[in-house]
């Protein structure tokens, strides 16, 4: 019997969840195994049983000077795994200034057209990956006729191991096949993104089962400022004024305009709690896994480096903690019995693989803040292509908070454009 059985755990849970909590929520789903909070803390359970073994192997390492004394066959890889080649790549005064002032030494057209390749690519893979994930997570399978139930596939934790097996293949053969710099960063750092990033996705998978996706596309929309505070606290980072009050008035538009343009209303106030708990988690997670990633390419890496450290973690997580649950394997069974599963969930990793080379680009690029608004407008367009395509209204107060995104984008542009030309010239920076 796996370790984590749904039969040897519930007793945990029931310490847990308060009894009144944990009455109302049993009474929506089937049994334990349905408990999101459930699911969630015997996730962490197995991930605990790789990361402490690490943590303790790593403290062993650097406690004993290895590194000084060591040899044999093991050493490369402890080396590589513990203590990389600091002394050797160096690193950079701030995190991704070596690719940053290689865009800002280049021309401005050259700099808008790596801008615009940025933006399209996320776009194009996240908006179909957006409409595959709502299939998958709230639709059945199997179904032959509209009077039949069908099956629903409720492990989200399997889908962020598909997404990332894929992604780790992706980039492997890309290191492969294409020079890279020399690596530098200790690969036991690439777990914190590592696991932040399996957290928010599980997190985005499963707040499906419990909330609106408008509603979660309006929570993803004011992410912006999180990530902003984010990067204060993990790279330390310093922001001007204005970067703060353009990113309210992305939020505020962006809002303004999937709240006028959203009449969908969750009927369960229960669920709709356990929505928002799950989406805070989401927006908590994600920031700190930019931001961490944005701090890591002070080493001299590559995005697609930085993409197989990430995803060679995840992987190990997710695999292991769903081995030791058991769902590893009865996942593949519903993937065996529903092929169009199967093909939602392989398109679904091709567009989260490119998608992840995409934001690693971005974010080495041009930073964690530019990332996210790039993707806070990816929610407005998704919502603008449903009503081209659907024929939704939108309300003068959508069609007003739009306006307010764009205003807010030409004024970051202003801004920053008026911060290089004071640089340039020497004088005070005032905008």
């Amino acid at each position: 019997m796996p370790f984590f059985s749904w039969r040897v755990w519930p007793a945990l849970v029931l310490l847990v969840f308060p009894s009144t909590v944990a009455a109302e929520e049993v009474s929506l789903v089937d049994g334990w195994s349905d408990v999101w909070l459930f699911r969630f803390l015997v996730n962490i359970l197995g991930y605990a049983t790789i990361i402490v073994p690490g943590y303790i192997l790593i403290s062993y390492f650097k406690r004993s000077n290895y590194v000084e004394r060591g040899s044999g066959l093991c050493y490369p890889v402890v080396k590589t795994c513990v203590y990389g080649s600091e002394d050797k790549t160096g690193l950079l005064d701030d995190a991704s200034v070596t690719s940053r002032n290689e865009a800002d030494s280049g021309s401005s057209v050259k700099q808008a057209f790596r801008l615009i390749f940025c933006a399209a690519g996320l776009q194009a893979s996240y908006l179909t990956w957006g409409v595959l994930q709502e299939r998958v997570m709230t639709r059945s399978y199997g179904a032959v006729t509209p009077e039949e139930e069908g099956e629903r596939f409720k492990d989200s934790q399997f889908l962020v191991f598909m997404n990332r097996i894929l992604a780790l293949t992706v980039s492997g053969i890309w290191c492969i096949l294409f020079k890279q710099p020399r690596h530098g960063a200790p690969m036991y750092k690439y777990s914190f993104a590592s696991l932040s990033n399996i957290l928010s996705s599980w997190c985005q998978y499963e707040a499906l089962k419990y909330i609106s996706f408008p509603t979660q596309v309006l929570a993803k929309a004011s992410k912006v400022i999180p990530v902003m505070l984010m990067g204060k606290l993990v790279s330390r980072k310093s922001y001007e004024y204005w970067e703060y009050f353009t990113a309210v008035l992305i939020s505020v538009g962006v809002s303004m305009f999937l709240l006028t343009s959203t009449t969908n209303k969750h009927p369960s106030t229960v669920t709709t709690f356990s929505g928002v708990v799950i989406l805070v988690g989401y927006i908590v997670f994600d920031s700190f896994t930019s931001n961490w990633q944005d701090n890591l390419f002070k080493y001299k890496m590559s995005s697609v480096q930085m993409m197989f450290g990430v995803n060679l973690f995840s992987c190990l997580f997710t695999v292991g903690s769903l081995l030791e649950q058991g769902a590893f394997f009865d996942s593949l069974a519903f993937m065996t019995r529903h092929s169009e599963f199967a093909f939602h969930a392989v398109l679904l990793s091709v567009c989260s693989a490119c998608g992840q080379l995409f934001i690693f680009y971005t974010i080495n690029q041009f930073g964690a803040a530019v990332f996210t608004i790039i993707m806070t407008l990816r929610q407005a367009i998704a919502i603008l292509l449903s009503c081209f395509l659907y024929g939704h209204a939108v309300s003068p107060i959508g069609g007003f908070g739009i306006a307010v995104v764009f205003l807010a984008l030409f004024l970051r542009v202003y801004a920053r454009s008026r911060m290089k030309s004071s640089r340039q010239s020497g004088l005070p920076q005032k905008v």
